[in-house]
């Protein structure tokens, strides 16, 4: 019988997305205390910083799509 490494994959990619989800959420959630802030001071500056809110959800994207490429076996 041969060594099959699906699982040893699936865990892998559990923990590419995870990890990833769990470091945006914890970004978004300092850049959501800084945005409400700056907000209350300066409501001119919501523009640019709706931007910085969104930019860290390239990082769970990046997971996201490295647990796809290892389960898919790309």
């Amino acid at each position: 019988m041969a060594a099959d490494n699906t699982g040893l994959i699936a865990i892998a990619a559990g923990i590419a997305f995870g990890l990833s989800a769990i470091a945006t959420a914890y970004s978004q959630a300092k850049i959501g205390a800084s945005f409400a802030a700056v907000l209350a001071e300066k409501p001119e500056l919501r523009g640019n910083m709706l931007l910085y809110v969104l930019l860290p959800e390239t990082i769970v994207l990046i997971g996201m799509v490295i647990s796809l490429l290892l389960i898919f076996k790309i």
